[in-house]
């Protein structure tokens, strides 16, 4: 998927020097000289993060950090300012900000930057998908299929488990057999991971 930063800068000769920066990297840049305008255009689904100037006239970059959240843009966010003073640092990064940059800024600090927000955007993305795709597995499960699975990654044996739910350890290996296809897990341990990640099991409580 191609990389996209959006740069928004009131100041024409920054946006353009900036813009030409990142193209020159194979990036692509969207300038725009108002908070307003990216706002209007700004698409969350695209591989991108913004480049964001602190100070410009009407809405500000903390303005605009605000209503990205608002409207639940979730994409990263580099403040560059040539006015970093404490308090507005100190309420970016509380605010979720990837990264904040003093103007005059280095150019490859600046793009070490960007290409460290834009692989951080993928990782979470990522994650977030086979999160997904483990809830649809989980869900795919029968009700007997989830009582096996439980304490299959708990560290319950075939045996206690035949026990517990009253039946004999032939079903119980019939069904965890089935529940390891279903959650397409190789191994035992496999599983256990997948029984983790998805909040079945406490990793400091297993058996």
């Amino acid at each position: 998927m191609e990389q996209v930063v959006y740069v928004v800068d009131d100041d024409r000769g920054m946006l353009d020097s900036t813009v030409w920066l990142l193209e020159s990297v194979g990036l692509k840049a969207l300038p725009f000289t108002s908070g307003r305008a990216f706002l209007e255009v700004c698409d969350p689904q695209l591989n991108a993060c913004v480049l964001l100037d602190v100070r410009m006239p009407g809405m500000g970059g903390l303005g605009v950090q605000e209503a990205m959240r608002a409207r639940q843009i979730d994409l990263p966010v580099i403040f560059v300012s040539a006015h970093a003073d404490v308090p507005i640092v100190v309420r970016a990064f509380k605010a979720g900000a990837h990264d904040f940059i003093e103007k005059p800024y280095n150019e490859q600090l600046l793009l070490d930057s960007v290409q460290q927000a834009l692989g951080r955007l993928g990782e979470r993305r990522s994650s977030l998908r086979r999160h997904g795709e483990l809830q649809e597995r989980l869900a795919g499960l029968t009700a007997r299929e989830r009582d096996v699975l439980e304490p299959l990654v708990q560290g319950y044996t075939n045996r206690e488990i035949a026990e517990r739910l009253s039946i004999s350890v032939k079903t119980v290996d019939l069904y965890r057999a089935r529940v390891m296809k279903r959650m397409q897990a190789e191994r035992h341990a496999d599983l256990v991971g997948i029984g983790i990640a998805a909040g079945l099991a406490d990793p400091l409580n297993l058996r």
